[in-house]
């Protein structure tokens, strides 16, 4: 056993243990789940370090964690978009940001550019009134003239097709007339 790793993982990856905790805690929506994701967020970590150590040990131990959430959301085939758009956007600690972690960003980011750009044109209107213009769904209603439940109803889907477009998820239902991204090989992800 390497008591170099095992210490440097005591002193670098367990003084954080708390604060890990909390962070699981905000986003995991099921707190039953917590103490398992921090034991599997630790063996990623270990496993990973002892390869090589990370340069930033506690960005890398937040950054595991947050992979580990969205590899479980992924596998669950049911992804809270909200969820992953503030996680994305609201907590990330400024030692976090590398360039690997910003290119990353800006992949995923254009990713879900490019999904939004082939939703049906009303429900992406739909989704930009309400996520970006933050619009109530009453005044959207209101301003393309169709009733709240259609509303309701073209903001579901859209999020369900960029979800799908975005992660490739085959059990997602694609709009008529709209396929999946191919990759290199001309195969249709996700399939």
């Amino acid at each position: 056993m390497d008591t170099t790793l095992d210490d440097w993982f005591a002193g670098e990856i367990l003084v954080h243990e708390a604060a890990l905790v909390r962070y699981l805690l905000r986003w995991w929506p099921h707190r039953d789940d917590v103490a398992d994701l921090r034991q599997e967020v630790y063996v990623r970590v270990y496993e990973a370090a002892a390869k090589a150590l990370p340069l930033q040990p506690k960005s890398f131990l937040f950054t595991a964690a947050r992979n580990l959430m969205v590899d479980r959301w992924r596998r669950g085939k049911v992804v809270p978009l909200e969820a992953l758009e503030e996680m994305a956007s609201s907590h990330v600690p400024a030692d976090v940001i590398t360039p690997d972690r910003w290119l990353t960003s800006q992949r995923e980011l254009r990713s879900v550019v490019r999904a939004f750009d082939r939703l049906p044109p009303r429900r992406r209107e739909v989704l930009w009134l309400r996520r970006v213009e933050e619009l109530p769904l009453k005044e959207i209603a209101r301003r393309m003239g169709i009733a709240q439940k259609t509303v309701e109803k073209h903001l579901a889907d859209a999020t369900r097709d960029i979800t799908a477009m975005v992660l490739g998820g085959s059990d997602c239902p694609l709009p008529e007339g709209l396929q999946l991204p191919e990759d290199a090989h001309g195969q249709q992800r996700g399939h």
